[in-house]
């Protein structure tokens, strides 16, 4: 019997691939990114999302993209950041349906043709979301700036999302990257839950889990919010733990007990 079964729930709290009702939207700051991800939908350009790890950017920008309306955007989604260059523009290539070129000129050429296609023959507004930014070489963030010069500069075509750990957007003021850096139209830094939005999303984690009562005691939140400080992330990873804890106790209950034995058996692995 899975632990979860014990507490009579239907789900996993928290899931990593948390969308819809299991996702949590309620925050300030996924507020203000839902808001510039709508602004750089209506103007297209260039974005940059920024958090540390587990704070939820990567589930934040899937839930705005999912709830786009098909075929109105196409949205590429890319994540292996850690390659050279023409790689990475190779890949956008594939994903636009298009036959990637050896050569770096015409690769660009032909990636722009699709776009353009994209825009004014199919009506669609192409977003690209370029995940692990952190991972992207210092020559493709010079490179950037050009590729997304259209017709001398004076169309956007694309809404590009560069998201990334937090350390990213720290790089881009560098001196190399001004030309970059001034293309950016939103930039947006998500931070870990205050302790009042936590215990909501908690209990919104529960409920969409399928919860009809109580499962957490205050004291054993509080216990998880100082242990997670405010990250979902690490809460998801404590209650999974918490939870076959309780079920090898015999307990349909997270008490202070069974959250401190969670903590403990995790260790560093928060």
């Amino acid at each position: 019997m899975k632990p979860r079964a014990r507490f009579e729930l239907t789900g996993r709290p928290l899931p990593k691939n948390a969308q819809g009702k299991t996702f949590f939207g309620e925050s300030a700051g996924y507020a203000r990114l839902s808001r510039a991800f709508q602004e750089l939908l209506d103007e297209r350009g260039l974005g940059v999302l920024v958090a540390d790890a587990g704070v939820g950017k990567t589930a934040a920008m899937r839930n705005l993209c999912n709830a786009l309306p098909k075929p109105d955007f196409h949205v590429l989604y890319l994540c292996d950041t850690a390659v050279s260059p023409i790689d990475l523009y190779r890949a956008i290539a594939l994903e636009l349906g298009v036959t990637p070129s050896h050569r770096r000129g015409h690769l660009w050429a032909d990636i722009k043709k699709a776009l353009i296609h994209m825009v004014d023959e199919r009506g669609m507004s192409p977003v690209i979301v370029v995940d692990e930014a952190q991972y992207l070489s210092d020559a493709f963030l010079r490179d950037l700036a050009g590729f997304l010069n259209f017709a001398f500069d004076s169309r956007e075509l694309l809404t590009l999302w560069l998201v990334g750990l937090t350390p990213l957007a720290k790089r881009l003021h560098q001196r190399q990257h001004e030309p970059l850096r001034t293309r950016i139209t939103a930039l947006v830094h998500l931070e870990p839950l205050d302790r009042t939005t936590f215990g909501v999303a908690i209990e919104h984690g529960f409920k969409a889990a399928g919860a009809t009562q109580k499962l957490l005691a205050e004291e054993a939140l509080e216990m998880l919010f100082r242990a997670s400080r405010g990250v979902l992330r690490s809460a998801s990873k404590i209650l999974r733990a918490a939870f076959r804890i309780a079920d090898e106790r015999g307990q349909a209950f997270l008490d202070e007990s069974v959250l401190q034995a969670a903590i403990d058996d995790l260790g560093a692995g928060l």
